[in-house]
């Protein structure tokens, strides 16, 4: 990792708090910080230039999203996920969308889920429509960085499209917990998916069909792409886990 010296400019400290914190995911997801590995908030602080206090705040928060291990004596690891992990975080991100569609698509929703019925109850307002194929222009990129093979441009559009597709949904808890999810599955995911030499057609590139089943209100269709999503994302990991 590269110092960024003093890059960072005037923020404040719990910017540059996020700062750190989101740069030290992407070194994860991009595979240069790999499982098991250690080190230090010195260490960290002197790559980047910067004190310790912001950087021990970063590595607290990574810890509290499972990315980073804490040991008190030694500093910090990136945590290493199994097959079970990744297993357990598919079966929580399938029951998260399903949740997430249902907000979207039932209009018929009681008032009892207000939240949950937010977006249905104005399926028919233009700005639903505009910020949906919003959404869809980030799963374009993303299914062009599937086609390509290109695994860091995915993961960057693969997590602003989820992001921006469960926002829709009105309940920001209930969109940043499935976006910890996706992050934690992607984390696991790289270390298997980064063995392969080429990946251009082996990851899945159903964005755009999602959000027009979306669109359209098609829940089934939204749940048969989803679900095949996982199936797919599963099967692969399990045979390169296999060897």
């Amino acid at each position: 990792m590269a110092g960024t010296g003093s890059g960072y400019g005037a923020v404040t400290r719990s910017t540059l708090r996020q700062q750190i914190a989101d740069a030290l995911r992407d070194e994860v997801l991009a595979g240069r910080l790999l499982p098991g590995q250690e080190f230090t908030v010195k260490e960290i602080a002197e790559q980047y230039g910067v004190s310790a206090t912001p950087v021990r705040e970063a590595l607290v928060d990574l810890s509290a999203q499972g990315l980073l291990d804490a040991d008190q004596h030694r500093g910090f690891r990136v945590h290493e996920y199994s097959l079970n992990d990744y297993r357990g975080m598919i079966e929580a991100r399938s029951l998260v969308t399903e949740s997430i569609f249902h907000g979207l698509l039932d209009e018929t929703a009681s008032t009892t889920r207000g939240a949950r019925a937010a977006l249905a109850t104005r399926a028919d307002d233009p700005r639903t429509g505009a910020a949906l194929a919003a959404v869809r222009r980030r799963g374009e990129e993303a299914q062009r960085a599937a086609a390509a093979g290109d695994l860091n441009i995915l993961i960057g559009y693969d997590l602003r499209f989820w992001r921006e597709l469960s926002g829709l949904f009105g309940n920001p808890y209930l969109a940043d917990f499935l976006h910890r999810l996706r992050v934690q599955s992607w984390v696991c995911a790289v270390q298997h998916l980064r063995r392969i030499d080429d990946l251009r057609g082996q990851l899945w590139a159903e964005h755009t069909g999602l959000v027009d089943a979306l669109a359209e209100r098609d829940a089934p269709a939204a749940h048969a792409i989803v679900t095949a999503y996982n199936a797919h994302s599963l099967a692969l990991i399990e045979r390169l886990a296999a060897g």
